[in-house]
């Protein structure tokens, strides 16, 4: 009669078959996530600012909150800043990351929230407060991706 296999292995076969079922739930749940993004210098250049979603749908963003992002860049940075920016979130997590492509994501962090943010490995991390006063400010120049990421 054989052995049960260790719990350590157990575990981790339920993480990956867990993993495989969520993932194929969150990729109906992110459809609507932009095919692709744009520059705030391209959208500054748009009567109706917006992008094409995966589902087929276009995401528009508000003229106010591209004017106040405008209003922090330089010309430069303007044409590095992609929108919308993308926070992933992650079930069982205390915090939610901002994929960061460059400086701008971080100035523009640093600015709406009005306190410095640090980035590490091209993530910044957001705690619930700074995530909700994030999301009041910028509700259309964000956007929330739904990670299979499980964390213990």
């Amino acid at each position: 009669m054989s052995e049960p296999p260790p719990r350590e292995e157990q575990q981790s076969r339920y993480e990956r078959m867990l993993q495989t079922c969520l993932s194929g739930e969150l990729r109906i749940v992110n459809s609507g996530l932009p095919r692709s993004q744009k520059t705030l210098a391209e959208l500054l250049q748009e009567e109706y600012p917006q992008v094409l979603c995966n589902d087929g749908s276009a995401h528009l963003f508000k003229r106010r909150e591209i004017e106040y992002l405008a209003g922090m860049l330089d010309t430069k940075e303007k044409e590095a800043l992609s929108l919308p920016m993308l926070i992933e979130l992650s079930g069982g997590q205390s915090h939610a990351t901002v994929v960061r492509t460059g400086a701008a994501e971080e100035k523009v962090l640093a600015r709406t929230l009005g306190m410095p943010v640090a980035s590490e490995q091209g993530r910044i991390v957001l705690y619930k407060p700074q995530l909700a006063l994030l999301r009041k400010k910028l509700r259309t120049t964000t956007q929330y991706v739904f990670s299979p990421k499980i964390t213990q």
